[in-house]
């Protein structure tokens, strides 16, 4: 089981990795500087940043809402991509949408 789950959580990080560039790209093709660090970062999120050592259970279902919060802010810039003709970001928006859902499917089941 360990494995399985150490599998699955390394996969999760590695392509949150990978998207963060594609985002950045998306951005930077749009004309406007992505965020570069971490305090950019913190400002423009609406998870709140985890304190102290939560237990397991805790930190998958803080991740469940982290995964499911990405899905929200998602779903709202839709429309904005969609007024201004913007199919690579819609494509993009998509693209997220679908990782973070089965991403948090796949961590509410560690929950039950």
């Amino acid at each position: 089981m360990f494995n399985t789950l150490h599998l699955m959580f390394e996969g999760q990080y590695t392509e949150l990795a990978l998207a963060v560039d594609l985002i950045a790209e998306r951005i930077r093709s749009l004309g406007f500087p992505a965020p570069g660090s971490y305090s950019e970062y913190a400002k423009l999120t609406s998870i709140p940043e985890a304190e102290g050592v939560p237990s397991a259970d805790v930190m998958i279902a803080q991740l469940v809402a982290g995964q499911e919060a990405v899905v929200r802010t998602a779903r709202a810039v839709f429309p904005l991509a969609d007024a201004a003709n913007d199919e690579p970001t819609a494509d993009l928006l998509t693209q997220r949408l679908q990782i973070h859902e089965k991403n948090a499917w796949m961590l509410r089941s560690l929950l039950q």
